[in-house]
């Protein structure tokens, strides 16, 4: 049986898509909503053992691949967060795989506009130590139009802590 039999209302090219991720972490994700529908946060860390379930979502998001959460009632009553397919005309197929890529051109206007520092910590930083990163972390805003507005420039060292930081508050 081909994917169109498989799955009748996801066009091709996006089945084609997903097939194309090949990481164990979105895998998961992507196979499970492709079988059932959607994937809980709980099936994520009980039956797939990932002890941080936004992680494999934002890495199948990273892929091109749209995503929408949605709450349901977990086993314990309380209310958790799901996953299933999202606006399927907002999947990236024009790359490989990957967020898109942050230009050096980006990069430049931010420092004329904000200067050769960090963010954070307000430091004056060489500019390839410079990093680019959203203001709004990917999983919560998705990607952005490439405005300078919507990105800033943080040390690598501020750009972990960030990132650790709104892996452990989602």
């Amino acid at each position: 049986m081909d994917s169109s039999q498989q799955h009748p209302h996801l066009p091709d090219d996006f089945i084609q898509l997903c097939q194309s991720v090949t990481a164990k972490r979105p895998n998961a994700v992507i196979d499970h909503i492709l079988q059932y529908g959607f994937v809980t946060t709980e099936e994520l860390k009980q039956r797939y053992g990932y002890n941080h379930p936004p992680r494999p979502a934002r890495d199948v998001r990273e892929h091109g691949i749209p995503l929408e959460t949605f709450r349901v009632t977990g086993t314990d009553g309380r209310r958790i967060a799901a996953y299933k397919f999202g606006d399927i005309s907002k999947a990236r197929f024009s790359r490989l795989s990957g967020r898109t890529g942050l230009s050096t051109q980006l990069k430049d206007e931010l420092i004329k506009r904000y200067g050769c520092k960090c963010f954070i910590y307000l430091e004056k930083v060489d500019k390839r130590e410079l990093q680019i990163d959203h203001r709004v972390p990917f999983e919560v805003d998705g990607e952005p139009e490439l405005e300078s507005e919507s990105f800033m420039l943080l040390c690598g060292s501020a750009n972990r802590a960030k990132s650790w930081s709104c892996e452990r508050d989602s």
